[in-house]
């Protein structure tokens, strides 16, 4: 298999993981113009599962380093593979959570909320695991990353008492997915390992994968009946009005989205577990950045609100760079 041992190289893997977790839901909102995001997520499903095949095939399968991908699959052991499976069923309880406050509230709000409450857990529970790097710099940029939660949770709720409405939904919704979220990276990256019984990246990538597309069956199912905005949805919905154009589109999200888990979870092995997934969380500013300039979410808001808006990224950027200086 080809693996990374290079720091910058797995620094910079890091940061393509950030911009394809940050821009992956630019996907849902052009689907959502024309279906209901339980829609589209079925497709989102299928195209993170294909991906991780397409990786496991090629890159995990080739080179000199390692076990090969199905070598590898064969002699793993069962802890192994139910933690990787586990970290996908987590994810997607987290991420369908994430994906309806996206849907109500915008990507400028459950990405500052839901992903960067996910960066500061996904930090501690992945240092906690596999304890490498600097201690103080790490809980310094954890801490920036906090202050900018804060500061767009404000920022949220001044727009939305403008425009009498209710932020509690959206918010609520993206602290929920946050905590379920900060916790699934742990599981994945436990589950790996040089040694006899564990996984190589690319393995507890199509492990992790599967756990997100048949859990889908549950969670989506539920999303689907019990809908937490609007009326609830049918698979005949998905037959009816699904066209090749909407399909793709949730399929390219799936692989956007799960690239980036792909590059991180690769990188980890020379950047640690806690800053790959800790700097690719910096998708955070990415979405909130696409959310405010591109989609206009915070258009009409009071006066004062840019003003909480460019704090807040100020402190993502300040948190981030800490984050990379830690190791």
């Amino acid at each position: 298999m080809v693996t990374v041992n290079s720091y910058p190289l797995a620094v910079g893997m890091c940061v393509i993981t950030m911009l394809c977790w940050g821009s992956w839901a630019n996907t849902q909102k052009l689907a959502t113009q024309e279906w209901r995001f339980q829609l589209f997520y079925w497709d989102y499903a299928i195209g993170v599962f294909l991906l991780a095949l397409l990786l496991a095939f090629t890159l995990g399968s080739s080179g000199d380093a390692g076990r090969g991908f199905l070598v590898d699959l064969w002699q793993a052991d069962t802890a192994a593979l139910g933690g990787a499976f586990l970290g996908g069923v987590i994810f997607n309880l987290s991420n369908i959570l994430l994906v309806a406050a996206i849907d109500i509230a915008g990507m400028s709000v459950a990405f500052p909320v839901g992903v960067g409450l996910a960066l500061v857990l996904g930090v501690i529970t992945t240092y906690v695991a596999k304890p490498e790097g600097n201690v103080p710099m790490l809980a310094l940029g954890v801490g920036c990353v906090m202050g900018a939660i804060v500061l767009d949770a404000f920022a949220y709720q001044r727009m939305a008492a403008a425009a009498q409405k209710t932020p509690v939904k959206g918010i609520v919704l993206s602290v929920v997915a946050g905590i379920l979220m900060g916790g699934f990276y742990s599981f994945v990256a436990q589950s790996m390992g040089a040694q006899r019984g564990h996984l190589s990246p690319y393995t507890a990538i199509v492990l992790f994968s599967a756990g997100v597309l048949v859990s889908n069956l549950l969670w989506n199912s539920v999303a689907m009946a019990r809908p937490f905005n609007g009326p609830p949805v049918s698979y005949r919905d998905y037959v009816r009005k699904g066209t090749p154009r909407l399909h793709l589109i949730g399929i390219m999200g799936g692989m956007i989205w799960n690239l980036g888990m792909s590059f991180s979870i690769i990188a980890s092995t020379a950047a640690g577990p806690a800053l790959s997934y800790g700097l690719g969380q910096g998708a955070t500013m990415v979405g909130a950045f696409w959310g405010v300039f591109i989609w206009k979410e915070f258009k009409g808001a009071p006066a004062g609100t840019g003003r909480l808006l460019t704090a807040m990224f100020a402190l993502y950027v300040v948190g981030l760079g800490v984050l990379i200086g830690s190791r």
